[in-house]
C-alpha cells in the first residue's frame, strides 16, 4: 500500500512539475520586470509628482478607451494647464544588471541553443529547423525514454499480482507490504522507477522550451547577453510599436509579453539600424512555413484577422493549438491502450479486468494533458504548439515501438514462465502419484527407517492376527465335525431303507472284542 501511494503521489509531483513548467512558458510566473513612464512624443522619461497617478481615457460609455492602431489602452497624465499628455511604458534598463549570469538550467540550454542555431543556419526556415530539433531532442532522451516505458511496463504487468497480496493480507499493511517489496525483488521491478526516469526527461524538456521562448537570447547570443541588453533590444519594439509611421502590423505587436522575443522576429527589419547599433549579432529570421507564421499568437476568433494576417495565416495559427492538443490525447490513449495489453494475471495471461479498471484511474490525466496544451496553444506563439504537436506524434511512435519491443521481452519470459510452472505441476503430480501408490502398498505408513518399538509392535500384532485366525478355524472344524455327525444321526433314523441286508451294527464291535 505504501508502495502504491508513493508510485501515485509521484505521479502527481511529475505532473504538477508539468504543470508548473508549462504555467511558467505561460507567463503566469514571470517576474516583473522594471518598468518607465515616457513621454508618447517626446520619449522622455515622465516623473510623476508626488500624489499625480496615470489614468486611462474613457469612451462615451465609461469603458476605457483603446488605440485603433496599437489595440492598447490610452494612458495620460494631466498637466497644470490641465491638458492630456499621452504615455506609455518602457523597460527601465537603468535597474537592470549589465552582467552576464549563468543558471544551471542555463547550462543545459547552451548546447540545444546551439544546435537549433545551427539547424536554422542549414535549412533557413525555423519551423523546419523546429521539426528537426524535435527529432534530434526526442533521438537524445530516447534512452531515459525506454527506462521508464520497460519500468511503468513492468508495474503494469504486476497490478493483478499486487492487488492479490492486498485481498489476501487483508488489514495487515506489514505482511502485506513486505510480500509486495518480495515480490518486487523477485520480478526486478522498482515501485517508483516509471516516475524517477519520466521526471528526468521533463527535467530537460523545460528548459528547451526556453530555447524556443527566447530566441534573440539563445539563438543569437546563445545566452551571452546581459539583461540591459535584452531590455534594450526590447525597448527598440516597444518605441517602432509606438511609432505611427511603422504601420498596422507592428502595432499590433505585443512587446511586453511573455513571448514579446518570438513575437517580434518577423519585425527585426522594421528596426534594423537601431538594432545594429545594439549588437550585430541580431540577424533577420524567417519564422514562415507553408504560409503559417510561427512567431505570433495564434487568435481564437481567427475570422476577425482575415484582413490583417491573411486568411490562411489566421487558419493555420488556429489549427495548431488543436492539432497539439489532439495528438497529445491520441498518444495518451495509445499508450494507456498499449500498456493494458501488458496486465497479465498470475498465469500470465491477459487481465482485462484490470487493465479496464487501470483506463478508468488514468482517464483524468488523459484529458487533462491535451486540454491544457491547448490552452497553452492559444496563449503562445504557434511555434510552441507546432514543437507541441512534433512531440506528440514522435511520442507515439516511440511508444508503439518500445511497447512492441518489451512486450515481445515479456512475452518471451511469461514463456519460460509458464513452462517452468508446467514442468513444477508435472513433477508435483508424479510426486503425488508415487505417494498415492505407496499408501496402497502400505496402509501401515511402515517405512524402512521404522523404529524398533515400531517394529515390535507390529510383529505382536501379526502374531496375535494368526492366534485369532487358527482359533477360528478351530471353532469351525468342530462345528463342522458336529454337524456331520448329526446329519449321519438322522440318516440312521430316519432313512432305514439304505441298509443292507447284510447290515449288522455291531460288526465292529464284535471284531474289537
Amino acid at each position: 500500500m505504501k508502495t502504491r501511494k508513493m508510485t501515485r503521489r509521484l505521479s502527481l509531483v511529475l505532473l504538477a512539475l508539468t504543470l508548473l513548467g508549462l504555467l511558467m512558458l505561460s507567463g503566469c510566473t514571470a517576474a516583473a520586470t522594471p518598468m518607465v513612464w515616457v513621454d508618447a512624443e517626446t520619449h522622455e522619461t515622465v516623473t510623476l509628482p508626488s500624489g499625480q497617478t496615470v489614468e486611462t481615457e474613457k469612451d462615451q460609455d465609461g469603458k476605457d478607451k483603446l488605440d485603433d492602431r496599437t489595440g492598447e489602452k490610452l494612458y495620460y497624465v494631466t498637466n497644470e494647464d490641465g491638458s492630456h499628455r499621452y504615455v506609455f511604458q518602457i523597460v527601465d534598463v537603468s535597474q537592470l544588471s549589465d552582467e552576464v549570469r549563468m543558471g544551471v538550467f542555463d547550462y543545459v540550454k547552451l548546447p540545444f541553443s546551439y544546435l537549433l542555431s545551427w539547424l536554422y543556419n542549414i535549412t533557413g526556415n525555423y519551423g523546419i529547423a523546429l521539426i528537426l530539433f524535435a527529432v534530434i531532442v526526442k533521438l537524445i532522451l530516447f534512452p531515459t525514454s525506454a527506462m521508464s516505458k520497460k519500468s511503468m511496463m513492468k508495474m503494469s504487468r504486476l497490478t493483478p499480482k499486487v492487488k492479490a497480496l492486498e485481498a489476501k493480507f487483508g488489514d495487515d499493511k506489514q505482511a502485506y507490504q513486505q510480500a509486495v517489496n518480495q515480490l518486487y525483488r523477485e520480478e526486478g521491478a522498482g515501485g517508483c522507477g516509471g516516475c524517477l526516469w519520466a521526471l528526468l526527461p521533463m527535467l530537460l524538456l523545460i528548459p528547451l522550451y526556453y530555447i524556443i521562448r527566447e530566441p534573440i537570447s539563445w539563438l543569437m547570443f546563445h545566452g551571452d547577453v546581459t539583461p540591459r541588453t535584452v531590455a534594450e533590444i526590447q525597448n527598440v519594439f516597444i518605441l517602432a510599436k509606438h511609432n505611427a509611421a511603422n504601420g498596422l502590423a507592428i502595432g499590433q505587436l505585443n512587446v511586453t509579453g511573455f513571448y514579446w522575443q518570438m513575437e517580434a522576429l518577423p519585425h527585426i527589419d522594421v528596426v534594423r539600424n537601431q538594432l545594429a547599433a545594439i549588437s550585430p549579432e541580431i540577424i533577420t529570421m524567417n519564422t514562415r512555413m507553408l504560409g503559417v507564421e510561427l512567431a505570433t499568437v495564434p487568435h481564437l476568433m481567427f475570422w476577425n484577422y482575415f484582413s490583417l494576417n491573411g486568411v490562411w495565416n489566421s487558419i493555420g495559427q488556429f489549427l495548431l493549438p488543436l492539432l497539439s492538443g489532439g495528438i497529445n490525447l491520441l498518444s495518451m490513449w495509445i499508450s494507456q491502450r498499449m500498456n493494458n495489453k501488458v496486465i497479465v494475471n498470475e498465469k500470465g495471461e491477459q487481465d482485462v479486468e484490470m487493465a479496464k479498471k487501470s483506463g478508468q484511474n488514468n482517464l483524468a490525466m488523459t484529458l487533462m494533458m491535451p486540454l491544457f496544451s491547448i490552452y497553452i496553444g492559444f496563449i503562445a506563439p504557434a511555434g510552441l504548439s507546432l514543437y507541441w504537436f512534433l512531440q506528440g506524434a514522435l511520442g507515439i511512435i516511440q511508444d508503439v515501438f518500445l511497447t512492441k519491443h518489451y512486450k515481445r521481452v515479456y512475452d518471451e519470459e511469461d514463456a519460460i514462465k509458464q513452462q517452468k510452472a508446467a514442468e513444477q505441476a508435472a513433477i508435483e503430480a508424479e510426486r503425488e502419484r508415487l505417494r498415492a501408490q505407496r499408501r496402497a502398498e502400505n496402509p501401515d505408513g511402515m517405512v524402512g527407517s521404522a523404529s524398533k518399538k515400531k517394529l515390535q509392535q507390529r510383529e505382536k500384532n501379526e502374531q496375535a492376527a494368526k492366534e485369532a485366525a487358527y482359533l477360528a478355524s478351530k471353532v469351525t472344524e468342530a462345528e463342522r465335525e458336529a454337524e456331520q455327525q448329526a446329519e449321519a444321526a438322522r440318516l440312521e433314523g430316519e432313512r432305514p431303507f439304505r441298509r443292507g441286508r447284510n447290515y449288522d451294527p455291531n460288526r465292529y464291535k464284535n471284531n474289537k472284542e
